[in-house]
Parts: structure tokens; C-alpha cells; sequence
């Protein structure tokens, strides 16, 4: 997954798909749904190309179980894909990479469930918007009554080109007394001070121009 799609793994119960579909050779478990914690860290893959309509769930149910989602994924027709967190397992965490790259029209949906107090649940997303492509990210927050000291953070970032058309549509409803919840949404662009370097480190303008996007695509600090 690494030399293909530039996804690090680790030591953890892996749950696999590539464009779109579920691999259970590449998966050491099988489903999302989490009712049970298990002795490593749940890593779900999602890689690949995609197409047409598209949904994940994840629901923990399971205390103390901490769940990664890594997400490397574009598209070249219209697309939507729609992930869905649940979390009812107290302590327990998830933590979301998405990373989308967008040459046609894509609209990404994520809804971020807090149903028991102390979880955490805390999404990621880039997108790399091409030229002439529409883009549609839009993710909500819903923190139950009684759900009290959850952490919660859904974050869009963008580097677009300048024909791409990007809305970003953020909510939340908090119904509880978080310990922490956060939404963000922002578009990236380079310093001249970062295309200057380059160039005068020898890059030409297409080598500076990739060596930004791959940047952008792979530094999540710069949430």
C-alpha cells in the first residue's frame, strides 16, 4: 500500500478496500462494525479510484479501541462518497486521513457521531481540486445529549487550481458539553517565498508544481 498509494501501515488489525470494494485478501478482519476491542489499533484502508455513489460506515460499539481510516482516493467521473462514524464505545478514538484528489465533479460527505460521552472522533480531509472540476465537501459534527467530554474536529482543506469550483459546507449539533469541538475549512496556496526556493534549487515550473502537491497532499500539519 505504500509504494502504490503512499499509505503507511503499522502494526494493526487491517479492514481493506480498493476502489470501492472490500478486499479480504489484503484484510486481516472482515466489516466496520466493531462491537468487540481488539489487542492492536484498527487500520481501514480505503484506496483506489471511484465512481457513481460510495458509503463507509464505522460503528464502535467496543471501549477503548482506538481505529484509523487512511483514505487515498480520486476520481475521474462523477462521484460521491459519504463515510459515517459512529461512536458509542467509551474512550474510545477514531482518527481520519482523507486524502481526495478531484478531475471531475465529487461531492464528499461526512457525519461524525458522538453517542456516549468521552470519545473522540477527529477527520481529516485534502482535497486536490483539478482544472475545470466541481468539488462539494460537506461534514457535520452531531454530539448527542449526555455526551458530555467528547473530542470532535472535522477539517477541509483545498489546493485548487484556479478553474476549479470548491463549496465547503460545515455544521454542527452539539446537544452536550464537549470537551473539545472544532470545524475548520481552508484553501491552501503556496508562498512566493516557496515557489522562489524551488526554482532556485533547479526545479522547473511542472517539477515545483508536484513537489507543492505532493506537499500539500502529504503534510496534515498544516491543519
Amino acid at each position: 500500500m505504500w509504494d502504490e498509494f503512499n499509505i503507511k501501515t503499522f502494526d494493526a488489525e487491517t479492514v481493506v478496500y480498493r476502489d470501492g470494494v472490500f478486499c479480504p485478501e489484503l484484510s486481516t478482519i472482515v466489516g466496520t462494525d466493531f462491537y468487540e476491542k481488539y489487542n492492536k489499533p484498527v487500520h481501514i484502508i480505503y484506496v483506489g479510484e471511484i465512481a457513481g455513489e460510495n458509503r463507509l460506515n464505522v460503528n464502535i460499539f467496543a471501549q477503548n479501541q482506538p481505529i484509523f481510516l487512511s483514505a487515498r482516493i480520486k476520481n475521474k467521473k462523477p462521484a460521491f462518497l459519504n463515510i459515517f462514524i459512529k461512536n458509542a464505545g467509551k474512550n474510545s478514538e477514531f482518527r481520519g486521513h482523507v486524502m481526495l484528489e478531484n478531475f471531475n465533479d465529487v461531492k464528499f460527505n461526512c457525519v461524525a457521531n458522538h453517542v456516549v460521552s468521552d470519545t473522540t472522533i477527529l477527520v481529516k480531509t485534502k482535497l486536490l481540486a483539478e482544472r475545470n472540476s466541481i468539488s462539494k465537501l460537506s461534514g457535520t459534527a452531531i454530539i448527542d445529549k449526555n455526551c458530555n467530554g467528547v473530542i470532535s474536529d472535522i477539517g477541509f482543506s483545498a489546493l485548487a487550481d484556479k478553474t476549479a469550483r470548491i463549496e465547503f459546507m460545515p455544521a454542527q449539533r452539539i446537544s452536550a458539553v464537549p470537551a473539545s469541538a472544532e470545524h475548520s475549512a481552508s484553501i491552501y496556496q503556496p508562498t512566493l517565498s516557496q515557489i522562489e526556493y524551488l526554482h532556485g534549487a533547479g526545479l522547473s515550473h511542472m517539477e515545483t508544481d508536484t513537489a507543492l502537491r505532493e506537499a500539500f497532499m502529504n503534510d496534515f500539519s498544516l491543519f
